[in-house]
């Protein structure tokens, strides 16, 4: 009895001293990775509550109970995503083993505190002594392990583009098989050398069909006492190692994106975090510096699966450019983790003696080595293959020690080191690859950030962008026309549709204010295809009897190009001249052609002072408003097929894709045809991020792959809700000199079908 106990009070010894050394590893990691995000501005915490909705007015119910109703909405919405797998599933394939793997793990872990609590004291946990335990337990470990190989079919055998390869993505495959077959090893062991405590068979047939194959090869009884030892051990050095290795690696995504995904709540889709640039106190704007970053977009770091489904969808990788979101993401973390070792003298990794140079704080840093070739132009523009940026990037992102001609990672720089300006200035801002990441990272705000500094602190941007903003600054239009002929589409559109557009300041000077102030933007003011668009929108507002009216010549740019290139100064002095001259007229309700101006004004003006009273409405939004009502009817047959190309500032900022399409069904004759990337996943026409107004100089052309979509579906015509949209679907239809199919706004095609 003494020698027994003495064995158990070794064990116990042994049990402790290997936990405990585990556990501190885990905490060290994780304390580092804190420590690191630490180093970012600002705090953790949620931004404020929600808000009444654009153009809703405040209620009278109390505040609280709308804090608490908003509350309980958010959390819904981060359950649905974490429990639920909502985005993961949209990839149904890997949705579903991911799913599996997940909740699967959760129950292992059940069986794993019952193991190891009866390797200790000989004696089941109180629910792990009924029948149906060990059941649920051998079919969990099943499921698991083959949702496991098939993960590991799908990124080294089926090769999905998305996946990055080599030994580093399989430990955590290694990880999980392990414990799946340790399991399975320890319960077969355990069965054979104490048959009297076995389950029967029919509650453990894989544990049971293993000790009989054991059996049959000459295991005995003692033999399997010290196998059970031994998989109990091994067990729990891999539950262990698996516990160290996940802080650092991207499986920190298991602690990180739940949080990440809660602080994100409330937050408006693509809503641009305003810069204070009265602040004496600020040493530069925009971000220069890893630590630039707020503390949320640091989180965002850690909480990257690495699952390439944001490069999987993004134009710029489509169409054989450097840019990559994942990338973005890695190559900032990577960076992150490397500076801040040196900064707060954390080891980044434990046990530092197991990883080499990496666990040291002056290991040598990553950095961009000399950009290999991405797009070879042996390609056409329907291949959208993401392979070539994918490979570009694994090769020119190398680490280097100071000794083998590396920089130091205190002294790699953020833009030009970690991200060149090429990546920077290829973004269209489409948003596709927030809406597809599971975890909530945001990609779009921090190469916005990037932008700025480049602007505000260095003075640098494309020739063409330079060129647009003075022309902005000056005229207040990207061509450089005249600003007097802002005011000009109002004559135009009388001479075209014979409708006086009556100006609000007339209407002011009489005592009145319009329903509705038709906001021209530049486009519609100046662009002679997208004043088509707005003279279309005035015949069917006119034809409804809607009241409205427009600013002419006090209407200035909205600011949305200038903000997406970095020039958050130029914006800030549009919004604000825009802004007071609303306030001055009063004016609470506005309809918009452009889904940037919508954007821009109904979720980004308010920080700087449009009443939250103020209604903004697209075009599209409001025709569908009349058509329910009945005040328009359209009549007219109109014999043409229609692919509707999304506007990404409508639907993945917005969330509205359901108004255009209303539309277009009503319409007599008309066929609506969707195209395979349609809705959410719609493909960016190129022209977002003012990239409109700029040369792309790498690669295909974004509006000519998005074009080519669109014809798989063979249509005449190619719908949209945006005058860039429709600009660009022009050109691209011009480039491939397809005669046959035309680009037109919903609103002429309603104006069609209307007027005849």
């Amino acid at each position: 009895m003494t020698e027994e106990w003495a064995v158990k009070a070794v064990k116990w010894l042994l049990f402790a001293c290997v936990t405990g050394i585990g556990l501190g590893w885990f905490v060290q990691a994780v304390f580092s990775r804190v420590a690191y995000m630490r180093l970012g501005k600002g705090t953790f915490r949620p931004p404020p509550a929600l808000q009444p909705a654009n153009g809703e007015k405040p209620t009278p119910e109390a505040p609280p109970k709308l804090a608490k109703r908003a509350l309980v909405k958010e959390a819904g919405d981060v359950g649905a995503q974490v429990f639920g797998h909502r985005k993961l599933l949209r990839d149904v394939r890997s949705g579903v083993m991911h799913l599996l793997v997940f909740y699967g793990f959760i129950v292992l872990q059940f069986g794993a505190l019952d193991l190891i609590w009866k390797g200790l004291t000989g004696h089941a946990l109180p629910y792990a002594r009924n029948g149906w335990f060990p059941f649920v337990q051998e079919m969990t470990v099943f499921i698991v392990f083959i949702a496991v190989l098939y993960g590991v079919y799908r990124r080294y055998g089926e090769r999905v583009e998305r996946l990055k390869r080599g030994w580093k993505p399989a430990i955590v495959s290694l990880f999980i098989g392990g414990i799946c077959a340790t399991v399975l090893l320890t319960l077969s062991f355990e069965r054979i050398a104490q048959p009297e405590a076995a389950h029967a068979a029919a509650h453990a047939p894989i544990s049971a069909a293993f000790a009989s194959l054991l059996t049959a090869i000459g295991v005995t009884p003692t033999a399997a006492a010290s196998g059970y030892e031994s998989s109990w051990w091994l067990h729990l050095f891999v539950l262990l190692g698996f516990l160290v290795y996940v802080p650092q690696s991207k499986h920190f995504h298991l602690l990180t994106a739940p949080a990440n995904l809660w602080l994100r709540r409330g937050a408006k889709p693509g809503r641009l975090e305003p810069i204070n640039l009265e602040d004496e106190e600020a040493e530069s704007f925009g971000v220069g510096r890893v630590e630039d970053f707020r503390r949320k977009q640091l989180l965002d770091l850690y909480a990257c699966v690495e699952c390439g489904r944001c490069t999987n969808v993004c134009p710029a990788s489509n169409t054989g450019k450097l840019l990559s979101p994942m990338h973005l993401i890695v190559k900032l973390r990577d960076h992150l983790t490397e500076k801040g070792a040196v900064v707060t003298k954390q080891r980044p990794n434990a046990p530092a003696w197991l990883w080499g140079k990496e666990g040291e704080t002056g290991g040598g840093a990553h950095a961009m080595g000399a950009s290999v070739p991405v797009w070879n132009g042996g390609r056409s523009a329907a291949d959208t293959s993401i392979a070539p940026t994918m490979e570009a990037q694994a090769e020119a992102w190398q680490r280097a020690l100071p000794e083998d001609g590396g920089s130091a990672a205190e002294e790699t720089p953020l833009i030009g080191g970690v991200m060149t300006e090429a990546e920077l200035w290829s973004c269209t801002t489409c948003r596709n690859c927030e809406d597809q990441c599971p975890v909530g990272n945001e990609h779009v705000d921090k190469i916005i950030d990037m932008r700025r500094h480049l602007v505000l602190m260095e003075g640098r941007m494309p020739a063409e962008g330079q060129r647009a903003m003075q022309n902005i600054e000056r005229q207040g239009n990207p061509w450089g026309l005249p600003r007097a002929e802002r005011v000009a589409w109002i004559e135009a559109c009388e001479q075209q549709t014979g409708i006086a557009v009556e100006s609000v300041q007339d209407m002011a000077l009489r005592g009145q204010r319009p329903e509705w102030v038709v906001w021209a933007g530049s486009m519609g003011a100046y662009d002679t295809r997208s004043r088509k668009v707005l003279f279309a929108l005035v015949r069917l507002l006119h034809a409804a009897g809607v009241q409205f009216a427009a600013l002419g010549a006090e209407e200035r740019n909205s600011g949305d190009t200038p903000r997406r290139l970095g020039n958050e100064l130029l914006f800030q002095e549009l919004c604000a001249d825009n802004i007071a001259t609303l306030t001055r007229y009063g004016i609470r309700r506005i309809v918009t052609a452009c889904p940037h101006t919508f954007h821009a004004m109904r979720n980004e003006y308010p920080d700087f002072g449009l009443s939250p009273e103020t209604e903004v409405v697209h075009h599209t939004e409001l025709l569908a408003r009349l058509l329910d009502e009945g005040r328009l009817t359209p009549v007219h047959p109109v014999q043409e097929k229609v692919a509707y190309h999304d506007s990404c500032y409508m639907g993945r900022y917005n969330g509205a894709y359901e108004a255009p399409r209303r539309i277009l069904r009503a319409i007599p004759a008309l066929q609506l045809a969707e195209m395979e990337r349609s809705g959410r996943n719609a493909m960016c026409c190129g022209a977002g991020g003012g990239l409109m107004w700029m040369e792309e100089r790498a690669g295909a052309r974004v509006n000519v792959a998005r074009v080519t979509q669109a014809l798989a579906e063979e249509p005449t015509v190619i719908g949209s809700g945006c005058p860039y949209c429709l600009t660009m679907m022009e050109d691209g239809l011009r480039h491939l000199e397809q005669e046959n199919t035309s680009a037109r706004d919903v609103a002429e095609l309603l104006a069609v079908s209307v007027f005849g």
